[in-house]
Formats: structure tokens, sequence, C-alpha cells
């Protein structure tokens, strides 16, 4: 039978610390304690031994150093605990790192029931709160000398936040999990005000509207279908910027992500439930009003994040069979002197500000990716196709079924044209001008289709892959 005799007792979240100690002095455990948990525990009356008293020696250097002294660190080198060596040990030794583990505990406690598996577990779990320690503690160092984030091994440590009914798919399980240094504003921080628990795919397509969305400094407002933005537009107010938004594609932003840049008011978001079928709303802030409004549709989820930006730096992360990729994220951004005209007609400065209107948005879309855009505003989005002419074609399918004018729109695309098909389906739906990185064995080719059906044609020297 495992019987516990003693336990050092040192915590910085000092939450339930009270009533675990009291339980274990009630099962006869002698407790010693260091600085401030032993003066909680005295102030409250418990009965503590502190680790100078056992020692005969005084804590040194602000408190520092406590236990290293042979009578307590010699036993706990020896076959006991501090954490690491605890969970080594847990043969002999129950380690606890979560108050909210202190009531299985003591019921193991009170149950004879602390059972090797019961403190197998818990040094698992002492074992992954170390490794998250070491983790941010290794990024610190490696950020303070300006390391290379891509070194020899990479580290990841997450605090589990909720675990998902499911995947992807039904079959699949999940679970969420916030990063160690989460900026504020950032999805992973917002603070949902009401409906549903939020799904996987909820999640995803969250966190690619509102990255999208916080790329525009006007009010802007984006709706995201299955990963895609299928509605993108910015405006003079969130209403107006939504409402062009819609009329992209009003049958893919059923059941879409709306993301806004602006607090969400009373008005936006009676025009938004009484016309769709929405699956989630993020914005920076909500209106009281508009908290009431969203209220008529309870099961609607409502994200707050707060005030942010959009992402300065980090890393993206794709698993695969027995490894993991890893780069930095694509913070490339352009502007109007960066743009190469290539073609005998230069583009109007309308078309110039569409065009990096929509070269900001093709970033976000799957590729092969093409984008036609008017007046802030997308027209028509062909996404996630094998071949870049099919998008082209996508995307004119889409604008013809909402009736939306084509003739004199931009196209953006995320990658070069390899062939001039794209371009030569392009004009057929009357578009002006085209932006796209270049880089094409066949530019001369691509140009020269340009050309011949009078487009103006920029190249960026970037592209924006999107798998």
């Amino acid at each position: 039978m495992f019987k516990v005799r003693r336990a050092l007792i040192s915590v910085s979240d000092k939450r339930g610390l009270i009533p675990f100690a009291s339980k274990l002095v009630e099962c006869g455990v002698e407790i010693l304690s260091t600085g401030g948990t032993c003066r909680a525990l005295r102030e409250a009356g418990v009965a503590v031994t502190e680790v100078s008293e056992k020692t005969g020696f005084p804590e040194i250097m602000d408190g520092r150093v406590k236990t290293l002294h042979p009578v307590i660190h010699g036993g706990l080198l020896g076959r006991r605990a501090m954490i690491r060596a605890a969970s080594k040990n847990h043969a002999d030794v129950a380690v606890v790192v979560d108050p909210d583990d202190y009531d299985q505990v003591l019921d193991s406690l009170e149950n004879d029931e602390l059972t090797v598996e019961v403190r197998r577990r818990l040094a698992a779990k002492a074992y992954a709160h170390t490794a998250s320690y070491d983790t941010a503690i290794t990024e610190y160092l490696s950020r303070s000398l300006g390391d290379d984030p891509l070194g020899e091994s990479h580290l990841y440590a997450g605090r589990l936040v909720a675990r998902m009914r499911y995947g992807e798919n039904p079959h699949q399980d999940a679970a969420f999990y916030i990063d160690q240094r989460a900026p504020e504003g950032s999805l992973a921080k917002a603070r949902q005000l009401q409906g549903k628990a939020l799904s996987y795919n909820n999640i995803a397509d969250s966190d690619a509207a509102l990255e999208c969305v916080r790329q525009f400094e006007a009010p802007a407002c984006v709706i995201v279908k299955h990963a895609n933005p299928c509605g993108v537009a910015v405006a003079e107010d969130i209403g107006t910027a939504y409402d062009k938004a819609f009329r992209t594609d009003p049958t893919s932003a059923f059941g879409g992500i709306i993301a806004f840049n602006r607090a969400l008011d009373a008005a936006t978001a009676r025009t938004i439930i009484d016309r769709q079928f929405v699956e989630v709303i993020v914005a920076p802030a909500v209106d009281t009003d508009a908290e009431a409004v969203l209220a008529e549709k309870e099961n609607v989820r409502v994200l707050d994040t707060g005030a942010g930006q959009a992402s300065t730096g980090g890393l993206d992360y794709k698993k695969i069979s027995g490894g993991l990729l890893v780069q930095g994220r694509d913070l490339g951004r352009i502007g109007a002197s960066d743009l190469t005209v290539v073609t005998e007609i230069a583009p109007t400065p309308q078309q110039i500000e569409d065009m990096l209107f929509a070269w900001t948005v093709i970033k976000f879309v799957k590729s092969n990716a093409i984008i036609f855009c008017k007046d802030y505003m997308t027209i028509g989005v062909g996404a996630g196709q094998m071949s870049r002419v099919y998008s082209t074609k996508i995307a004119a399918i889409k604008a013809a079924d909402e009736n939306l004018e084509v003739e004199g729109s931009v196209m953006a695309s995320d990658a070069f044209f390899p062939f001039r098909d794209g371009i030569d389906a392009a004009a057929e739906t009357g578009i002006a001008a085209i932006i796209q990185p270049g880089g094409s064995m066949r530019d001369d080719e691509v140009i020269r289709a340009a050309n011949e059906h009078g487009l103006a044609m920029v190249f960026t020297g970037m592209r924006h892959f999107r798998h």
C-alpha cells in the first residue's frame, strides 16, 4: 500500500492551497514548505514546518536558494522529488503541479487509491509542465540571441483550451491549444459572447477571416467559407462593407464566417441575422445594442477579439507523416512603387488601387487562386483548382451568377501564368487589368497576349501560394 508520510509544498499558484494542505494534515501528512507558501499556510492555521527549520540553514539569495541542503536536496536527488525527480520516481512519489488535481489526489488518499496509475498520470502531467517551462526559456534565450527560429530542433508547447466534439469530420478527435505567448487580440484569446461551442472548422475558418480582415486599415468585412474568402470589401463603414462582401457570393456566404475590423454595431448585426444563416461573427468589439440583436439568434457564435493587428511574425506549421513542416508566416506586402508595368497600356490610378486590394486578398485564397475585384470589392473568386485557367473561369462564373459587372475589373493571380490561356480567358470576361507575380518561362507569351487584348498588366515579383 502506498502511504504518503510527508509533502514538500512550494507553489506560485495558490488556488486551493489551504483546503488541500489542511486535508493532507488530516490524513497524517507532515508538511514542509518555503517562503510565501509557508506564510500562507501558517496564516491559515495549517500545521507546517519551514524548510529552514528542518535544515537549520536560512534561505539565501532573496529566497532563490531554499531546499539546496543535504537534509532536503540529498533526499530529492537520492530518490524523492522536486518536479522532474518526483516524476521520475513516481513509484514512490506523487507530484502535483496543477491545483485542479488537488481534489483527485485527496480522494485517492482517503480511499487508499493513490495507485501507481494515478501517480504515473500525475508524473506525465508534471513532465509536460516542466517541458512547457523549458520551451519558454529556450524560446526566450534563442530570441534574445537573434538565433534562427528554424534551428536544429523545434519545440512547441501549448495549453489545452478545449476538447472539440470532433475535428474536420465526426470520426476525427480534436482539441484546441493556446500558444504560450498568444498575443492579445488573437483568435486564441477571443471572448465568446454567445452561441454554441466552437467547432474545429469554426476556429480554423474564423482565424482565416480575422487575419484577412486585419490587413485593411479602412472599415472592412471578410466572409470565409471552407477556409477561403468568398467575399471581401472595404467601405466607409462596416455595414456597407458587409453588404458589398455579401453580394460577391450570397450562396457561399450562407453558413459562413463573417469578420470585421471595427466594432459591430446594431444596424449591421440586424442586417446579418435578417439576411443569412451565419456560423460565427468575429469583431474587435460588439456594441451593447448589437449584443441584444444577436441574442435573438442564440446559436450564432459571436467572438470579441479585442483590439489587435495583423500578424507581424511567428511560424506556420503543417504536420506530415513522420514529420513537421515549419515556415515563417506569409507577411509579404507590396505598394504601388513595387509594381512593374509590363504591357503597352499602363493601369489607371483606380486600377492600381483595386490591384493592391486584390493582392491583399489573394494571399488568403487557396491556390491556384484567382480574384476579380472592382471598387474595393471582390466580384469573383476562383480557389483551389489544379489549373489556373479553371480558377479564372470559376471566378467569371461566380460573378455572372450574381449579375456582377466584370467589365473594367482587375484580376489578381497568386502565382504566374504558365500559358497565355489564363489571359485569354480573363479578356473574354471583360477584365481590364491584371496583377500577377511574373516569372514564368512564357512571360513574353503572356505579355503578348495581354497586349493583344488591350489589357494592362503588372508584375509584383512575389507569389502567394497557400495550400
